[in-house]
């Protein structure tokens, strides 16, 4: 399997420090997420029913009728390619690897390319994937490109699979308010903006005959009751949403300007992280590391993904290790 960002019990054994020193800035997730109300005992003892407030809530929230709950966006990215017979599938390069993965390993045909490269490569193939905004890079599509992408696609039976887990901050970007349209699949998460990785919980927003598929691919209970429970209060909560949005934003010109000063400026900026390619990445992980501080090293880019401190004694902790980079 791949390896992914939070991985911080094994970062603090392998540098020998505490795991309450450290600063875990290697997620892209929201580090003061959606806080969780009391949950109701009941819950945890009766099997999850379709008749709760969880498909209305995400309905209202995401501006569309059709969609699917499922555990995690990351169990549609895992599933989908068994969907179809074998495809050649696009993809944009440097992105989330678990895509590429998934449809290598379910034996369809993959085509790395830039973003720069869609247009001269959409003619050749069956399926293309984005993620808006990319992660790492942090690159946007806009709604017109991605329509254009999907016409085009459509004339072969083809897919437009988008990727939306980072969109909430920016979801004038979205294209959940149009589905459901023939051959386009939204995957959206409430794992990052809303904090709840844990939840495992997501939604895929798509034509009725995909969602009937997929469905009875992963079959009955996707999502837990206590999942389901948490998820309706945090999609419902608007007056949290919008405060949050604005909070992100800031925090995250806080980190673009910190990086600035410590000559690390960034390549791409998200609300949800700071996206850095130097060549000394692999250096500068692992003296952070050393000072407790956790990035996310992307090798193959020679990047490194800086997400959000989670309060002030973070912020300070994190420009203390700057500080003490060398080689800079």
């Amino acid at each position: 399997m791949l390896k992914h960002g939070g991985r911080l019990l094994e970062a603090a054994k392998h540098y020998q420090i505490p795991l309450a020193e450290w600063a875990d800035l290697s997620t892209g997730i929201n580090p003061n997420g959606y806080p969780i109300p009391e949950i109701p005992a009941a819950l945890w003892q009766r099997l999850p029913e379709d008749q709760d407030e969880l498909i209305a809530a995400a309905q209202a929230y995401y501006a569309c009728d059709s969609l699917l709950a499922v555990a995690g966006s990351q169990a549609a990215i895992q599933s989908l390619p068994l969907l179809r017979k074998k495809s050649v599938v696009g993809f944009v390069t440097p992105s989330y690897a678990e895509h590429v993965y998934s449809w290598e390993k379910a034996g369809h045909t993959v085509i790395n390319m830039s973003a720069e490269q869609i247009d001269a490569q959409i003619g050749q193939l069956d399926c293309l994937v984005l993620v808006n905004p990319n992660n790492p890079s942090a690159e946007t599509f806009t709604q017109k490109q991605c329509l254009r992408w999907l016409e085009n696609l459509r004339q072969r039976e083809g897919w437009l699979i988008v990727d939306e887990a980072f969109i909430d901050c920016r979801p004038e970007l979205s294209l959940s308010q149009l589905q459901p349209l023939e051959g386009l699949i939204i995957l959206r998460s409430i794992g990052k903006f809303f904090g709840l990785a844990g939840l495992r919980a997501g939604f895929v927003l798509a034509e009725a005959g995909i969602l009937q598929a997929l469905n009875e691919h992963l079959g009955p209970w996707p999502l837990s009751n206590p999942s389901r429970f948490v998820c309706i209060q945090a999609l419902q909560d608007k007056a949290w949403q919008i405060e949050t949005r604005q909070q992100l934003q800031q925090q995250s010109q806080r980190l673009k300007y910190l990086l600035t000063q410590y000559h690390l400026k960034p390549t791409g900026s998200d609300p949800l992280f700071q996206w850095v390619q130097t060549e000394r990445a692999d250096s500068i992980h692992q003296q952070l590391a050393e000072q407790g501080v956790f990035t996310r090293l992307f090798k193959p880019s020679s990047s490194l993904r800086f997400g959000l401190a989670a309060d002030e004694s973070q912020w300070l902790h994190l420009e203390a290790a700057l500080q003490t980079l060398k080689g800079l």
